[in-house]
């Protein structure tokens, strides 16, 4: 599912300990990666963790923990 993001919130601006539901992707192939891990629109996520220097994320998908890379970050769309 591609999300058009004019009113909404991307992972990779979200900050550290903010919860959010994922509403859809920007990237159709990042979009099948994150898929295949778990992370589906409807999905509670959690910021836990970025890392420094634009680096990594780490987050909570429902009940289980996820890093991900920055790309990946800036592509799930957020309600």
């Amino acid at each position: 599912m591609v999300a058009t993001a004019t009113d909404n919130n991307y992972l990779s601006a979200s900050r550290t300990g903010s919860t959010a539901v994922v509403h859809g992707f920007t990237n159709d192939q990042v979009a099948s990666k994150l898929m295949a891990m778990g992370v589906m629109p409807g999905s509670r996520i959690k910021l836990v963790r970025k890392a420094p220097f634009g680096g990594g994320f780490y987050v909570k998908v429902d009940n289980f923990n996820l890093a991900l890379r920055k790309e990946e970050a800036e592509s799930i769309v957020l309600k």
